[in-house]
């Protein structure tokens, strides 16, 4: 019979760990090829957010993403259907009441509320909802074919967020994060802000900015809606720089200690990272985050005079200052949870998308022209989108519109984008993605092109398998780039 070796046939010999029989067994030799396949993996964890080179040059160098939490409905806004003004009060003949998400309030075809008129050098037909965008629609480059595959906003969220319709996986931002690092060294690398007027946090809450099963440093900061943004971001009034540098330099040496003991664990590095990371914040961010310091013409611009935008100009402006100091991703949430304190236009949508309107156009629009007279916008990709678009027959009773995952637009300027340009249409009612259909797994794709990422060779390995946000799929859209 054949006999198993001692090292196998006795518990006395068996070694705790895989590494320990590794450098045992076989004169060590497993234990230089383990060394070589860790050893990236281990420069990465002694330093994880240091800038990294890209698969290749890509012309997008940081990323602002103005979400629209609620829902936007796109033939109210940027997507111009006259037909549907010609068919109002019609019934849409074989439509499904499951569509939406109150199938028992389905009414007949309910023409825009809104004006619309052509705008731009491209003739770009807008709402008059944004009389301040209308005039960047050069800069804008929109697709209106873009579906999804939910009609409920949590997992609507994660979809458009993560490329997942369900909980646990990375949000864009980290991935951004993850295959680049960033440039600033005393800074978050993604910053998220949400409505600070205290509607509420989006639903799915932080999820939506979650790293998932990427390591939890890539995740997004989320900014407090009142008072502090960051947390301990103020050294305690009883502690020194000096005292409190001697204690990071004191805890640096324990966890050195620590990693000499454990060879090749990622976790001791990165601990140390992120005890000197909070450190550097506290020297910088306040900084960064103080806006008494931009001129008045920069206030005027940007809408903080104007009581219905003061909330989000103040934050399109942190923006700016964030990417400016080299933020790599930064996510701005307009609207709270509820319906009517949303994008979310069940109720009345002249009211609704009228208010939330009045907030963030005049906003957006100056932070389209801060960053190109200060030279950024060839380089940040400023993104416009929400979770799903609207239907176009009336939410019977209410005079506003129910859910649409079959038809959204987006719009994408600066960072490559080719501006004046539109892809992709709905029928001509708005209601189905009907040509040059975009899937979310293509925009994905298409926005980490631009940023110099194949979506197909950015992959984290988990339970296993090599994943990526584009999931199996995605194909990018080269039309809209410049």
């Amino acid at each position: 019979m054949h006999t198993l070796p001692r090292l196998f046939a006795s518990p006395d010999a068996a070694y705790r760990t895989r590494r320990e029989f590794l450098t045992r067994a076989g004169c060590g030799f497993g234990m230089l090829a383990l060394a070589d396949l860790l050893r990236a993996e281990e420069k990465r964890a002694e330093d994880p957010l240091a800038p990294r080179k890209p698969h290749f040059e890509g012309k997008t160098k940081a990323v602002i993403w103005l979400f629209m939490n609620g829902g936007p409905s796109h033939v109210d806004t940027w997507d111009y259907k006259p037909e549907l003004e010609k068919r109002d009060g019609q019934e849409l003949k074989g439509f499904d009441p499951n569509t939406g998400f109150f199938n028992g309030q389905v009414g007949p075809l309910m023409k825009s509320p809104f004006k619309f008129a052509k705008h731009g050098q491209c003739g770009k037909m807008v709402s008059d909802l944004f009389p301040h965008m209308a005039k960047h629609v050069d800069k804008m480059a929109f697709i209106h074919s873009l579906w999804s595959d939910s009609n409920n906003h949590s997992p609507a969220l994660f979809k458009m967020n993560t490329g997942m319709a369900r909980m646990g996986h990375p949000c864009v931002g980290s991935w951004v994060t993850y295959g680049l690092g960033s440039e600033s060294r005393s800074l978050p690398a993604f910053c998220v802000m949400y409505d600070t007027l205290g509607r509420g946090i989006p639903k799915g809450h932080a999820l939506n900015w979650g790293a998932g099963f990427l390591p939890t440093v890539f995740q997004g900061t989320a900014f407090k809606p009142q008072g502090e943004p960051i947390d301990n971001l103020s050294r305690p009034k009883d502690v020194t720089e000096e005292r409190q540098r001697n204690q990071l330099d004191l805890l640096a040496r324990l966890n050195q200690k620590g990693a000499e003991k454990h060879p090749g664990e990622p976790d001791w590095a990165a601990r140390v990272e992120s005890y000197e990371l909070a450190y550097r914040m506290q020297m910088a961010a306040p900084e960064v985050l103080d806006l008494s310091k931009e001129t008045a013409e920069t206030k005027r611009l940007y809408g903080l005079d104007n009581p219905k935008a003061t909330h989000f100009a103040k934050q399109c402006l942190t923006a700016r200052r964030l990417v400016e100091k080299g933020v790599r991703f930064v996510q701005i949430y307009s609207g709270g949870m509820e319906n009517d304190l949303s994008w979310d236009g069940h109720n009345n949508i002249a009211k609704n998308h009228g208010g939330f309107a009045q907030e963030t156009d005049q906003p957006i629009a100056a932070l389209l022209e801060d960053l190109q007279r200060r030279g950024l916008l060839e380089s940040t990709l400023v993104i416009w989108g929400g979770e799903f678009g609207r239907l176009p027959i009336v939410q019977k009773g209410n005079a506003g519109r129910d859910h649409n995952p079959h038809a959204i637009t987006f719009w994408l300027a600066g960072g490559g984008a080719k501006g004046g340009v539109s892809y992709g249409a709905t029928d001509e009612i708005g209601f189905k993605a009907a040509e040059n259909r975009v899937s979310i797994n293509d925009f994905h794709a298409t926005v980490l092109h631009m940023l110099g990422l194949d979506h197909k060779k950015l992959t984290y390995r988990h339970n296993g398998r090599d994943f990526r946000l584009t999931d199996v799929a995605g194909t990018v859209v080269k039309d809209i780039l410049a």
